[in-house]
This record gives C-alpha cells, sequence and structure tokens, in this order.
C-alpha cells in the first residue's frame, strides 16, 4: 500500500487547496479541509492505481499563531486529563474508605457527601475489583 503526502493550502479566496508532493499536477480544491481531503484522494485516482488504498498523510498549513494555540490547548488538554485521572484515582479511594471499614456508608450518603450520583458512587466502588 502507497503513502502519499498531502499538503492543504488556505488560497486568497478562502477556499483550501490540497496537493499531492511528489504527484505533479494532482492538486483540487474545497471549502472545508474535509471537502479538499476527499476530492484529493479523486483527483490522485487519476494519477495512480492505488490511490482507493492508499493512506495519504495530511499537512494542514496554518499560521505560525494558530499553530502555537494549538500547541497550546494541546498542552492544556494533557494536564487537564492528567488531573482527571488523579481526581478519579482519589475519588476511587474516598469511595472505598466511606464505603468500607468501620463507616460502612450507604451510597446515597456517600454520594451526598462528595456531590455525586449514587450510581457514580456505585460505579467507583467496583472499579479495579
Amino acid at each position: 500500500m502507497s503513502t502519499y503526502h498531502v499538503t492543504y493550502d488556505r488560497d486568497e479566496t478562502g477556499w483550501w487547496v490540497a496537493s499531492v508532493r511528489h504527484v505533479r499536477g494532482c492538486h483540487t480544491q474545497g471549502r472545508t479541509v474535509e471537502e479538499a481531503r476527499r476530492r484529493i484522494r479523486q483527483a490522485l485516482e487519476l494519477w495512480v492505481d492505488d490511490a482507493a488504498s492508499a493512506t495519504l498523510m495530511d499537512d494542514v498549513r496554518l499560521p505560525a499563531v494558530a499553530v502555537k494555540a494549538i500547541r497550546a490547548y494541546a498542552t492544556s488538554r494533557e494536564r487537564a486529563d492528567r488531573e482527571n485521572r488523579r481526581a478519579a484515582d482519589a475519588a476511587r479511594q474516598v469511595v472505598r474508605l466511606l464505603r468500607g471499614g468501620t463507616l460502612k456508608m450507604s451510597a446515597r450518603d456517600t454520594a451526598k457527601m462528595l456531590g455525586l450520583s449514587h450510581q457514580r458512587v456505585h460505579q467507583l466502588a467496583n472499579q479495579g475489583r
């Protein structure tokens, strides 16, 4: 299976121009990146036999400020995901503490203490068993 690298550039009218690197003359456009992506495969079929099964590697070219903003978002998202995992671990621990041992609190009381639904408390209590 072949792999083709496709670049997507925004033109002055706001359309996305898709070009297959190393396949001279193979290009198309679309109002969205997704539309250009669909159309570039159709255009590639005019140039190569394996276009339908080929892997297309996208290179969407954006202004530096947009790339920087995307990276900042990805970093923040990763940090939030890590914190969410830590919070979920802490929730499991506190649920086991409140529901088990000498406390033996009900799921509804535990839920009320933690600001969760009693269904979520049951889920947390049964995770990892």
